[in-house]
Order: C-alpha cells, then structure tokens, then sequence
C-alpha cells in the first residue's frame, strides 16, 4: 500500500521546544501545578504603543487587503535602516523579504539557496528547526561541536575542517539559542574570511541581538567584514526583542538576487505577512527602544540568578550565558546516578523525571544535538524562576550513586 505521507515530511521532526511547552501548558489545564522552562518566548505582553498601531491599523480598510509580499515599503524601509545600523552598510529595502516568522526566513532561505546534496556547516548545540529546514531543502546538515571550554563559540578553525567540495554554507546563530553564545567581532572576522576565501554562503540568525549582557557587546558580520556583504543572509525578526512572539513577523537581508527568488518563493507559500501585524512591526522598529532596554534588564537579572543557582546544584556545571534568555548547564555527572528510584541514562530521561518528580517542564539536550545538557529558558517571573529552579536543585540533590 502507498504511503500517504511524503517522504520529505515524514522526516519531519516536530519542535522538541513547542513540544515541551505544549505538554506543561495541557498539564496546567488539568490542574497540575508545573513551571514551565521550555518555551522560548519573552513573558512580557507586547509594549502597549505597538498594540495601539495594531489596533488602529485593524480599523483601517487599507489593511483588509493584501500587499506585496516582500511586505509593506514602510516596513521594508524600517528594516533596511535598523539592518543598516548594526551592519554599517547601507542596505536598500530591495535587500528585504518579510516573512511569517524567523522560521519561515530560515526556510526559504535555505530553499533559496541550498541544492539537493549541498552541505551546511553549522554548530552544535543548535536549535532544531535548522536542521529540519536544510533537510527540507535538499540541504546536509554538518555539525561542529563546540563545548563550555570555550563558552560554545564556533570558530573559523573548526568550520574550516569541516569544509568539503560539496559545502554550500555557514550557518551562524549569535547570539545563540540554547547556549546564549556570543561571537565576538574577532570570530565573526575569521569565519567572514574564510567563507571569502572558500565562496561560501553565510547565513546568519541574529533575532536575540538586542539581548547581550554584561561586557558582551553584540556585532554583526558584516560589520565585521562589510567586503562579505555579497554573500551573506541575516534573519532577524521582532519576536524575542519586542516580546511580539505571537504577531509572526521576520525578515531575510540578502543579496537583491536571493531577496527576489525567496519572494517568489513566498508567493506560491503564504503571499504577504498579515497587514496588521506588519504596521505593529513598524511601529515596534519606528518607536524607540526604552522598551526593549526594559526588557533586556529583566532579563539579565534573571539570567544573573539563574546561573548562580544552577552553579550552586550538585552535579551541575554551567557556563555564564551572554545573551538571549537561555541557560544551558551541563548535567552529565549526573548520567549513571539515580532519581526517584530510577537509573538515569540520558537527558532525556532526566527531563521526564523532573517533569513527573519535581514539575518543572525543561528541554534536554538531546533536541539540540547535544546529550547531557539541559535548556532552561529563564524568561518568567522572578519569583517563578527562583521556585522551579529551587524545585530542580532538590531532585538533583537527591541522586544516588547506582
């Protein structure tokens, strides 16, 4: 009998993230008192003067209608000019796709660019949805490891080995989700030349650029290297900085090339990003940034308490995240011990056993291609943060050797 399933979707692997979020919000409705680690999404409501645009803009009949699917002018021109400044070239709007989401700049990117059999270098830990979409598109997905010796900083050296005839592109998230990695201006320089030098792609997700900490400062690539312009993607979006999640507007800076074939792409997909959520976007990008510094500084200090709990927890090693709202500690010590009775042989496990013993909802690493790891996102309440990982620290103090 023939499958009714395409090969092609069948190796579709669902969101390990969505999924986690999802089970801990169903548990809730049925009464269970969990915390929820998963989801990475900001906690805040989405500032009020960009409602407000959305709210005039649901009341205006120019908005019943579609518009071109590179997205509104307006809106393209807002984001060259926000793109320019953090990559100090000048970036015209005929360099800028909108689309539904960063994730559906990252797929069309890679439908864009990627053959069947192209490879994509990238580094381990990852978030799942770009494997799944270079796979979508033909595409090999080729890691690196990177680890905490060197706070998970992919480097031009590693990508380099890496490089075969058949490598089409670099993939670069910074900063980084899960491991909140990121690169400094030095490595971005190394990993533009190499990719100069070998005529690769790089494509390059910067969503959590606003959310750097401490002494970390955020650079772009192509500020780095402006001479790599030509060959370089940038996904961006106003989900994580403007806690707009649910308003699902990304975008693609590219060469005009790429720009045009992924528009053409997206009009056979999904036409324009809603109308409203388009002059929300506008009005997040148009309407300063106090609010997002707001945010920022709520979230550094809970990325400041996370990490001194998780440091204090028996079998826990963990390295200070520099940006997004993720924590990402290592629990591998804790392979081969016992929980409630149980044999611990994966994360994977241990993360269903925190769900079941302690109610806390979290991601193991084994959804970013790194087993022994955990994904903690921290973006919640404070006192929230405090109890579940308080509720986290007392499981792990109760393992047993086998």
């Amino acid at each position: 009998m023939t499958t009714r399933i395409s090969t092609r979707v069948s190796a579709v692997e669902p969101s390990p993230t969505l999924a986690v979020d999802a089970r801990a919000k169903a548990m809730r409705q049925e009464g269970v008192d969990v915390i929820g680690f998963g989801a990475g999404e900001p906690d805040f409501p989405t500032p009020a003067h960009i409602v407000e645009a959305a709210r005039q803009a649901a009341s205006d009949p120019a908005s019943h209608k579609y518009t071109p699917t590179a997205g509104l002018p307006t809106l393209r021109q807002a984001v060259a000019t926000r793109t320019s400044i953090t990559s100090s070239l000048g970036i015209d709007p005929s360099q800028v796709l909108v689309t539904n989401g960063a994730k559906q700049a990252a797929f069309e990117t890679f439908a864009t660019v990627t053959d069947p059999g192209d490879e994509v270098i990238y580094g381990t830990p990852v978030w799942s949805t770009y494997t799944e979409v270079i796979k979508l598109a033909g595409g090999i997905p080729v890691p690196v490891v990177t680890n905490e010796d060197a706070s998970f900083h992919l480097a031009a050296a590693d990508i380099e080995q890496a490089v075969t005839q058949r490598t089409k592109a670099i993939l670069i998230v910074s900063p980084s989700n899960p491991t909140g990695a990121v690169l400094t201006r030095d490595e971005l320089r190394d990993i533009a030349r190499l990719a100069a030098e070998r005529g690769l792609m790089v494509v390059v997700d910067e969503i959590y650029d606003n959310l750097v900490y401490g002494d970390c400062k955020f650079s772009s690539i192509l500020d780095a290297d402006p001479s790599i312009a030509d060959q370089v993607v940038i996904i961006n979006g106003v989900s994580k900085s403007f806690a707009m999640t649910g308003w699902r507007v990304g975008w693609m800076v590219g060469p005009e090339d790429i720009i045009r074939a992924a528009t053409d792409l997206q009009s056979q997909i999904s036409s324009n990003v809603s109308n409203v959520s388009q002059r929300a976007a506008l009005a997040a990008l148009e309407g300063g940034m106090q609010c997002v510094e707001d945010m920022r500084l709520a979230f550094d200090r809970r990325r400041r308490l996370s990490y001194k709990l998780l440091s204090d927890m028996p079998g826990v090693d963990i390295t200070e995240p520099e940006g997004a709202f993720y924590a990402f500690p290592s629990v591998k010590q804790l392979l081969g011990k016992r929980l409630g009775g149980q044999l611990v042989t994966s994360t994977a496990q241990l993360a269903e056993i925190a769900l079941e013993m302690a109610r806390v909802a979290i991601v193991p690493g084994e959804a970013f291609e790194s087993p022994g790891y955990l994904r903690l996102s921290y973006a919640m309440s404070d006192d929230l943060l405090e109890l579940g990982l308080q509720r986290l620290g007392n499981l792990l103090a109760s393992a047993t050797a086998s």
